[in-house]
């Protein structure tokens, strides 16, 4: 039997993985908490947690579901004791992209991120269509081998399927590529975008449109827009429109936005979240 450990066990993200390994009898799981707090708050949910050390000597596999800012420190204190062919999971690529993970050639490395419920899905059930984050409703997950033998790659999917349940699709990238969704895609591009928008939809309602109207109006135009643009609906934008972005491509948007996917931008922005700092 495969013993997992599970270190941040009573975290955001670490208490749901905690809950759908506890009662999966394929594997052996303990879940560390270095704190008293922590360890209060794993046996209010009904969970033995363990020592780190007698995990450590044990553990096949190690998750660390711990904030970017403490990846470094934490993995400097795990991996060194870990035993020959132990298998390390992440869950988020700016530790391991900007170096934060300790160098060991006889263990694995394994990244993987879950995408979340995609805003086109065949949820029925309202608890199913108003989970955003996963875990009720179904989504996909991306993932990465970062060393290791193959069949690490194998064991290291089945656990992220069995965290992130239920998942659709598991999709094989680097840890290069995960670090191009996130940071860059999905939070440096798409959350500012977003945030334009929404401050955009105050700005008409500062001009006299109803809050209520103007939301509904904004939230129905960007269900269609959505559509067209990820190939949801076989349609086109008016000839109307085409000009409206012309044009708001022109008066927002700076002509070298794209230079956020550069390497080395990219490096600095996982740099500031595993470190605390700004980015410069």
């Amino acid at each position: 039997m495969t013993t997992i450990a599970l270190f941040g066990a009573a975290g955001k993200i670490g208490a749901r993985i905690a809950k759908l390994l506890h009662v999966d009898s394929a594997y052996e799981s303990l879940f560390i908490e270095a704190g008293e707090a922590g360890q209060a708050r794993l046996r209010d949910i009904g969970l033995a947690p363990t020592n780190q050390s007698d995990a450590i000597k044990v553990a096949d596999v190690v998750i660390l579901a711990v904030p970017d800012l403490f990846i470094g420190k934490i993995a400097g204190e795990i991996v060194p004791h870990l035993k020959t062919g132990a298998l390390v999971i992440g869950l988020d690529p700016a530790a391991p992209h900007s170096g934060k993970l300790p160098p060991r050639s006889d263990i694995s490395y394994f990244i993987t991120h879950p995408c979340h419920p995609p805003v086109y899905n065949n949820e029925i059930e309202e608890v199913a269509r108003t989970d955003y984050f996963g875990g009720i409703a179904k989504q996909n997950i991306v993932c990465s081998l970062m060393q290791g033998p193959e069949e690490h790659y194998a064991l290291g999917e089945q656990i992220a399927r069995k965290m992130f349940a239920p998942v659709m699709s598991a999709h094989r990238i680097t840890v290069e590529q995960m670090a191009i969704l996130e940071p860059a895609l999905v939070e440096t591009v798409t959350i500012t975008c977003m945030q334009v928008i929404r401050e955009a939809m105050d700005e008409a309602v500062k001009r006299g449109v109803p809050f209520e109207a103007a939301k509904d109006f904004l939230l129905g135009h960007i269900n269609i827009d959505i559509a067209i643009l990820f190939g949801f609906l076989n349609a086109q934008f008016s000839d109307g429109a085409k000009l409206a972005v012309k044009r708001g491509m022109e008066q927002i948007i700076q002509p070298d936005w794209k230079r956020v996917f550069e390497p080395e931008n990219i490096m600095k922005e996982v740099r500031a979240i595993t470190e605390g700092t700004a980015v410069h």
